[in-house]
């Protein structure tokens, strides 16, 4: 099996105080996100390697500076690897996950599919600063499960809402789009698009519906995960980020026909009166932004790149003391700053090389 010179020099290479990493799914959206955010954060990694399944074996992929192949999914390509990434989908998760804990490797579960394991802890770093909240190191510690993109939204925005008065209810509706469902998700989309246009039937091996120029709340039966279990994900997880003392949440999912970015309108019911720029200064801080009038309203397309929540406020004026959030996120580069934000602060209690 060929890999890149660095690949290849850094397994003979002294490792110093650098580690080694593994991205199973390194040819999916969130797995290239993964390789580029290890590379702009300047993790401490003398090898990354990039494993997939067949389907991908050999595909060239950028690692900063270098190009590395896609390598198969093998137990040894496990050994010595202190972190190693899950950025596929859940079922290509479980078939590989205990290969690489038994090998010694730190988890980090960009798919969730190892939520109900032992020790599994669903994390936010962002969250978790928001909160002052500092989690005890573990030598062992068990699977991290980066929290869903728009849990780590809602709930930094609830969190600081807070800062403006107390918040009696909440109410979200998310937006999700295809890259969620990657690739493959996002072509299906588009030949559906091109196909309504040009009246041919539709294919619908993802989604089992009609997704182009349509909003759904729900998949066709043969879809899984289906959008009801997604959903109550975004909620699971914004409960174990935010806190018990989190504001209640109410939320609706829905697949909007969108290729990128999660787009969320948030219903805030003050209990008292607040001034309205008053919340938006709470709102307004690390990670989240809110665009000037001479700059693009927060959408999708605004969001995409960007590693902030970009955020709008509106008076809502058929309620009193209510207020409207409109949000948007880039999905997947949030999930990945997740993912090495977890992965860095587990460093700390970790020595080189493989725990036994």
């Amino acid at each position: 099996m060929s890999t890149s010179p660095k690949s290849a020099s850094a397994l003979t290479a002294p490792r110093g105080n650098l580690y080694r990493a593994a991205i199973v799914g390194a040819a999916s959206l969130k797995g290239k996100e993964v390789a580029e955010m290890l590379n702009e954060r300047n993790f401490p990694a003398v090898d990354v390697r990039l494993l997939d399944d067949d389907e991908s074996l050999g595909q060239l992929e950028a690692l900063g500076d270098e190009i590395s192949f896609i390598q198969a999914v093998r137990t040894e390509q496990f050994e010595n690897v202190d972190f190693t990434f899950f950025a596929s989908d859940i079922a290509s998760t479980r078939q590989s996950w205990k290969r690489a804990r038994d090998a010694g490797s730190a988890l980090i579960d960009l798919s969730a599919a190892l939520e109900d394991e032992p020790g599994a802890t669903v994390r936010s770093l962002w969250v978790e600063r928001e909160r002052g909240q500092v989690l005890p190191l573990e030598l062992q510690p068990g699977p991290c499960i980066t929290a869903h993109p728009a849990s780590v939204a809602l709930a930094l925005l609830l969190l600081r809402a807070r800062k403006a008065g107390a918040v009696r209810r909440a109410v979200a509706t998310v937006f999700e789009p295809a890259s969620e469902r990657g690739q493959k998700g996002m072509d299906e989309l588009h030949q559906q698009t091109v196909n309504l246009l040009s009246f041919q039937p539709l294919p619908k091996d993802i989604y089992d519906a009609q997704v182009a120029f349509n909003m759904i709340p729900r998949y066709g039966q043969k879809t899984q995960p289906a959008l009801d279990s997604i959903e109550a994900r975004i909620l699971r997880h914004y409960q174990k980020i935010a806190g018990g003392d989190a504001p209640n949440l109410s939320l609706l999912l829905a697949q909007a026909p969108i290729f990128h970015g999660y787009a969320v309108a948030l219903s805030l019911e003050m209990g008292h009166a607040v001034v309205p720029s008053a919340l938006s200064d709470a709102l307004t801080g690390d990670r989240v932004a809110i665009p000037n009038a001479e700059e693009d309203v927060p959408s999708n397309v605004s969001a995409a790149g960007q590693a902030d929540i970009l955020l709008s406020v509106k008076e809502d004026s058929a309620q009193p003391n209510s207020f409207w959030l409109w949000a948007a996120i880039d999905n997947l580069r949030i999930s990945a700053i997740g993912a090495v934000e977890c992965a860095e602060s587990m460093t700390a209690a970790r020595p080189i090389g493989k725990i036994q």
